[in-house]
């Protein structure tokens, strides 16, 4: 059974509820955590992977709504989550959860929900809230589960109202570790678990600004010894590590907002020549300190089937994207070289800085979930560290 968008009067059945900030009522079965929880309703048209998806921080205070139906239905386990801090407030799918059908799985996706404090809701017509979100862009929302089928709707609208929204918001101070700590353990494989960290290799310093976890297992694998340090690290802390390299990292919020403190470091690190590689979030931060500007998207980049032309030689990758937010091409400055774009929109997926070992891109190139065409960056990166 799809609810669908109605009256404030909860339809027989109905113990969920979505309540966007225009007044529309979408009424579900809830599952996971019961309560209610604020953000902006986003769309992924992944197939595979929602518990990556579900723990990656460059979520953080939106809900995602997944438009392949069955979600849920491999269950969860211990080795596919992407990081343990902030990340999706919850989920939207078609399909009531099922049991889990696979052998990896230790435990079903609506306790793994509960026990993360997400909410998720069902039964929802994620095909016409898609379409929604298509034409009028990303709307702020509250998702509300209920056994009892209670809600005060009237007080969920005023919340979402009241939330101001992702433009202008920094999240990556609240998502950022907060501690340096050297990283272990590589790429994970079926029957081996996760690979050893280098023993030895060019040392890269990757600043954390909600990174994914398996990220830094693949520069791992790319032959790299890595540390992680928290999101406002400053330019003589990290230079006292003796970086071969510096990564920026994936995160959530506005690039703008996040730039206050991050674009200051990462125009000294340019200053002294240091080799950068930045990823999502990272990659609107160098752009900003190359001296681009950044701006909202209407509906923004969900998934792991987005094909994003490579300029140099026209070859088509298929990736794995998650932001809202882009590097407007436009405003790229002279010496800043355009490397990538959208095969959807055109918009800018990747920027290259002439004279300097500094590069990013857009998509994320570790693939968790996702293709696996743009692996070759993390060994591109490397490889100039040498």
């Amino acid at each position: 059974m799809a609810f669908s968008a109605s009256s404030t009067v909860p339809p027989k059945g109905a113990t969920g509820v979505l309540v966007l900030a225009d007044g529309t009522v979408v009424w579900g079965k809830g599952f996971g955590h019961v309560g209610h929880a604020v953000g902006e309703v986003c769309f992924n048209t992944a197939m595979t992977g929602y518990q990556e998806v579900m723990t990656d921080p460059s979520y953080a205070a939106q809900i995602i709504t997944f438009t392949f139906p069955h979600i849920g239905n491999v269950g969860t386990n211990d080795e596919d989550l992407e990081s343990g801090v902030e990340s999706a407030v919850g989920c939207i799918v078609r399909e009531e959860v099922t049991r889990h059908s696979s052998f990896r799985s230790t435990r079903e996706f609506d306790e793994w929900m509960a026990g993360h404090l997400k909410i998720g809701l069902s039964g929802i017509d994620t095909r016409a809230l898609t379409r929604r979100i298509r034409t009028n862009g990303a709307p702020n929302a509250v998702m509300a589960h209920s056994p009892h089928g209670e809600f005060d709707i009237p007080a969920l609208l005023q919340l979402a109202q009241e939330w101001p929204g992702l433009k202008g918001m920094d999240l990556a101070k609240r998502v950022s570790r907060e501690k340096h700590h050297g990283w272990e353990g590589g790429p994970w494989e079926l029957g081996k678990g996760f690979g050893a960290s280098p023993a030895d290799g060019p040392h890269v310093v990757a600043i954390d600004y909600g990174s994914k976890d398996n990220i830094f297992r693949n520069l791992a694998r790319a032959g790299a010894r890595v540390t992680v340090v928290p999101a406002e690290t400053p330019v003589r802390e990290i230079m006292a590590m003796r970086p071969d390299g510096v990564f920026l990292s994936n995160g959530p919020g506005d690039p703008a907002a996040t730039g206050g403190y991050a674009v200051p470091v990462i125009r000294e690190l340019l200053e002294l020549d240091m080799p950068i590689f930045g990823i999502c979030l990272g990659h609107q931060l160098l752009g900003l300190a190359a001296g681009a500007q950044t701006v909202k998207m209407h509906q923004g980049h969900r998934g792991a089937n987005h094909p994003v032309k490579r300029l140099e030689d026209g070859v088509v990758e298929i990736t794995s994207m998650n932001h809202g937010f882009a590097v407007d091409a436009a405003t790229l400055p002279d010496g800043v070289e355009e490397t990538h774009v959208s095969l959807f929109d055109g918009s800018n997926c990747g920027i290259s800085l002439r004279g300097k070992k500094a590069f990013g891109v857009q998509y994320h190139p570790e693939a968790s979930p996702g293709p696996q065409d743009s692996f070759y960056l993390f060994e591109r990166f490397v490889g100039m560290l040498g």
